[in-house]
C-alpha cells in the first residue's frame, strides 16, 4: 500500500489530473492497484512515465515487466506487476473509460 501511495503522491505532485487508484484485488486481473492519472501535453505525459519508472526502479521491490516508451500515444502504461500505472491523453482517457470498465472495482484516495 504504501508504494502506491508513493506513487500517488509522485503523480499529484507532478500535477498530474485527476489520478485515481483503483484496487483491484477483488477483480480477475492479475494485479493490485491501477493507477489511472492525465496527462496535459505529450511533455507532461513523457515526465510523468519517467518519473515514476524511475521511482519503481530505484525506490521499490516491485519488478517493472513493461512500460510504453514511444511517443505521441494516448495511453502509457508502465506495469511493475502488483502495480499498473495508465497515463492517459483527455482524449484517451474519456475513450477507454478504464474507471467505468471497471466501476465495481473499490476507489482509493489519499490525502497529501
Amino acid at each position: 500500500m504504501d508504494v502506491i501511495r508513493r506513487i500517488f503522491e509522485i503523480v499529484e505532485n507532478m500535477e498530474g489530473i485527476d489520478p485515481v487508484i483503483l484496487d483491484m484485488r477483488d477483480t480477475p486481473m492479475p494485479t493490485d492497484y491501477f493507477l489511472i492519472v492525465t496527462a496535459n501535453s505529450d511533455v507532461h505525459m513523457r515526465s510523468l512515465r519517467e518519473r515514476v519508472v524511475h521511482f519503481i526502479k530505484k525506490e521499490t521491490d516491485l519488478q517493472l515487466i513493461y512500460y510504453d516508451k514511444g511517443e505521441g500515444c494516448d495511453w502509457v502504461i508502465i506495469d511493475a506487476g502488483d502495480v499498473v500505472v495508465h497515463i492517459f491523453t483527455e482524449r484517451g482517457r474519456e475513450f477507454y473509460d478504464l474507471e467505468g470498465l471497471w466501476i465495481d472495482a473499490k476507489r482509493l484516495t489519499f490525502a497529501i
